[in-house]
């Protein structure tokens, strides 16, 4: 039985009705098109009993989500109920909201209506109102930002007489007043000159890289390409002088690449704008998509700068903020975006751009040795590999000597720039630790934010004297890694940075009494 609306339950936007079944027909076409190839080979009989039902099917399941889910509003609780057979009602107290993110795809802004997302601190426990009008969507994110801080009751209040009514009983429940409105402060906002830093940025290498595997899977079978027009297409491109053919190769590759970084970076940071509003960090960008994340700034606790190694020779970076009650931990605030912005922002995020600008303290020559071994043992073992490969195939030797001088050469170059990124500083209330390979990761971490410590020793670090030091926390990764460090200076980093922590486990001088 469906439930109506009543008791303050409301549905959701009518027109879901028109969202559902699309997305509904959109996931079961691949099924009803092999269904429909397959019963035109059998019997196409059957065409006029299995369209209307393959087309009819995914329509109606799509119309169930719309009849079937209410939510509602509370004083101190947002509710949904949803579910035909199987009846499921979740519950957020408002006071436990951490953020109210809104998401609309293409068909949902044509639609006019947004997705909402409202997280409670606990990455499964996320509320989603699929499709609400735009206006309801905001007006909801609105009041649940603004109440989350109005609903946890005040014992005691005002002495006995001396309320607004001169008559308040002792150990009544009060309500604090509500807070005095800040107008949003707009901490970033998109640049369209930092377009440059796109190409500079590979993450959507994987992409291409997937796009190409997808293609590799049915090139084969397209009728314009066989083991002729291959043949014929590579004399004709061997006619031409092979440096030219490189040459041009390479400036379509850079061109094409070019294209797709920068439309990329175009359509995921659209009309980007990051603002604290309401205690949160509020972001809203894309093209297509739109999204809009919140992240409640009382559960930050630190931030990450990265500098691709490509994105660093022309100055650029991107900024995450470290959070508890946020999917993954990890938020990206920033695009692509020069390295000043980003410190700029970071040092808003946490009050303070001493972290991201304070010089780190260096690991000293035995990590940098270890920084060498962990990456030129690579090239050992990559040299080991093209020996063998070299005496099975019957390989000329010297290209054995090749692959283990260029390999040895990039391992030591990368053990460098290792080495280089490695480094720890401490002040009154952050833990900045840097590291990185190719690129260069600056992370800054909130010592309150640190609920333990793990001191790790492999074999090798224990004849030098070394050892990782991971500061456990709630937050972003839910671990922060100081490598390779002298392990006299990490245990005194380490009690430090949580004074107390560690009084059971280190040994100090005892007070000396005074006459």
């Amino acid at each position: 039985m469906i439930a109506p609306p009543g008791d303050g339950w409301v549905r959701l936007s009518p027109r879901k009705l028109l969202l559902d079944p699309v997305k509904a027909l959109r996931q079961a076409l691949v099924p009803v098109v092999v269904a429909l190839v397959g019963v035109s080979r059998s019997d196409p009989a059957y065409w006029p009993i299995i369209f209307p039902l393959a087309v009819l099917g995914p329509v109606v399941l799509g119309a169930l989500p719309w009849l079937t889910t209410h939510y509602r509003l509370t004083d101190t609780q947002i509710q949904v109920r949803s579910g035909v057979l199987n009846k499921k009602t979740s519950t957020a107290p408002l006071d436990r909201v951490r953020s109210v993110d809104l998401e609309a795809s293409l068909l949902h802004r044509l639609l006019g209506l947004q997705k909402v997302e409202v997280g409670t601190g606990v990455d499964d426990d996320r509320i989603t109102l699929d499709a609400l009008a735009a206006a309801d969507a905001h007006a909801l994110r609105e009041t649940l930002l603004r109440r989350r801080a109005t609903t946890a009751p005040v014992i005691g209040g005002p002495p006995v007489g001396e309320g607004a009514d001169g008559d308040v009983a002792p150990g009544e429940v009060h309500a604090p007043p509500p807070p005095a409105p800040v107008p949003p402060q707009a901490l970033a906002r998109i640049d369209w000159s930092w377009l440059r830093f796109a190409p500079f940025s590979l993450g959507r290498l994987v992409i291409v890289a997937g796009a190409l595997g997808a293609f590799s899977q049915f090139a084969d079978d397209l009728p314009i390409w066989d083991e002729d027009t291959a043949t014929s297409a590579w004399q004709w491109i061997t006619q031409f002088a092979v440096v030219a053919v490189a040459l041009v190769l390479s400036v379509g590759a850079l061109a094409a690449w070019i294209a797709i970084s920068v439309g990329g970076y175009v359509v995921q940071w659209w009309r980007f704008l990051l603002v604290r509003e309401h205690g949160s960090l509020h972001l809203t960008a894309g093209l297509f998509t739109t999204r809009s994340t919140t992240v409640e700034e009382a559960k930050v606790r630190g931030v990450e700068l990265v500098e691709p190694v490509l994105m660093r020779l022309v100055g650029g970076a991107e900024l995450s903020t470290l959070a508890t009650g946020v999917e993954n931990g990890v938020t990206q605030v920033l695009p692509p975006c020069p390295r000043e912005v980003a410190t700029g922002v970071g040092g808003a995020v946490l009050a303070t751009p001493a972290p991201l600008a304070v010089p780190l303290v260096a690991h000293g020559p035995a990590a940098r040795r270890r920084a060498w071994l962990r990456k030129v043992r690579v090239a050992l073992v990559l040299t080991a590999a093209a020996a063998v490969a070299a005496y099975v195939l019957d390989v000329a030797w010297e290209w054995v000597a090749v692959v283990g001088v260029v390999t040895t050469a990039l391992g030591a170059l990368v053990g460098e720039a290792s080495y280089r990124h490695l480094g720890h500083a401490l002040d009154e209330r952050h833990l900045v630790a840097g590291r990185g390979d190719l690129a260069r990761i600056r992370t800054v971490l909130e010592t309150d934010g640190i609920i333990g410590w793990v001191l790790d020793q492999s074999w090798w670090q224990r004849r030098a004297g070394l050892v990782d030091l991971v500061a456990t926390t709630a937050a972003g990764h839910e671990r922060v890694l100081v490598r390779d460090v002298d392990l006299g200076v990490a245990v005194a980093l380490a009690d430090r940075a949580t004074p107390g922590l560690l009084d059971a486990f280190v040994d100090r001088p005892a007070a000396v009494p005074t006459a």
